[in-house]
C-alpha cells in the first residue's frame, strides 16, 4: 500500500521522543526569557547584576544582584498565575538554593561582609514581575 501523500508545507507527524525534546527546549527558552525579564525589573529598581544562573552545592541561583551594601540571591519562578509561581518554591528548593549561596560565597569571600538576602521574582503572563523581598531565609549562612 503506498504511503499517503503530503503537501510540502504539511506538518510531520509528531514523534513522542521529539515532543519531549521540543518541550525541554521550549521550557529552557521560557526560563531564560523569564530570568531576563526579572533582571530588567530589578535593574529598574537599582540592582546591579553580578551573576546569572550560578550552579553549585547541589542547587542553582537564577540571579545574583547587588544594591548598595546588600547582596541579593534571586529565585525566578514563571507560572500561569502569580499564586502558582509563589507556591513553586518548596523546602527542597530552598535547601538547595541555600547550598548554592554558601558555595558562591565560598568562591567570592569579598562579598561575605555584605547584608545577604534571598528574594524571589514571580512572573505570570500579562502581569508585571512581582519582586518579593526577603522571600525566604538562607540556611546555614
Amino acid at each position: 500500500m503506498p504511503a499517503p501523500s503530503r503537501s510540502p508545507g504539511a506538518a510531520m507527524p509528531k514523534v513522542e521522543r521529539g515532543d519531549a525534546a521540543a518541550r525541554r527546549r521550549a521550557s529552557y527558552r521560557h526560563g531564560r526569557r523569564s530570568e531576563w525579564l526579572a533582571l530588567a525589573a530589578l535593574m529598574l529598581k537599582g540592582y546591579r547584576p553580578l551573576a546569572l544562573r550560578f550552579s553549585a552545592g547541589g542547587g542553582e541561583i537564577d540571579l545574583i544582584v547587588r544594591r548598595g551594601a546588600t547582596l541579593v540571591f534571586v529565585e525566578v519562578k514563571a507560572r500561569p498565575t502569580l499564586v502558582a509561581a509563589q507556591e513553586a518554591i518548596g523546602a527542597v528548593k530552598r535547601r538547595r538554593f541555600s547550598g548554592a549561596v554558601r558555595a558562591w560565597l565560598g568562591r567570592h569571600p569579598a562579598h561575605a561582609g555584605l547584608t545577604l538576602r534571598a528574594d524571589a521574582v514571580f512572573l505570570a503572563p500579562r502581569a508585571w514581575p512581582m519582586h518579593l523581598v526577603d522571600a525566604f531565609p538562607i540556611e546555614g549562612v
